[in-house]
């Protein structure tokens, strides 16, 4: 058997909080999720896990949060540069953390980057 990437892990210190910010990008999550330990987003074949430090500390009492630069970044296609200038806007009107506004990158995307509230990186581009 090879195994096959299912799902991705984003450990978060408020459910609420960081449910909002991904309902900002258009993820389909159910408000009654905002009160659970663990959540899971199907993207179509792969999930995106959402746990509390207590439901991780639960089977592995050493964890500790990761701490210096980020260890996993999200990456969001925005369809064109338009739908990244857009979804840089909700995002920080929002209320929430813009770290590079949009640009045309060298790479040929318009490309921004925003931090949830705990802060992991979320990659906005679109090929340009």
């Amino acid at each position: 058997m090879t195994p096959r990437l299912a799902g991705i892990e984003i450990v978060v210190a408020d459910m609420a909080s960081a449910l909002a910010f991904y309902r900002v990008l258009g993820l389909d999550i159910p408000v009654d999720a905002d009160a659970e330990q663990h959540v899971e987003v199907d993207l179509g074949g792969v999930r995106l896990l959402f746990d509390l430090p207590s439901t991780i500390t639960s089977f592995d009492p050493t964890w500790t949060p990761p701490s210096g630069g980020h260890r996993v970044a999200l990456a969001f296609d925005c369809g064109s540069a338009a739908g990244v200038d857009a979804a840089w806007a909700a995002v920080t009107e929002a209320g929430y953390s813009g770290h590079l506004q949009p640009w045309d990158a060298f790479w040929g995307q318009r490309y921004a980057v925003v931090h949830d509230p705990d802060g992991t990186t979320v990659d906005l581009y679109a090929n340009v």
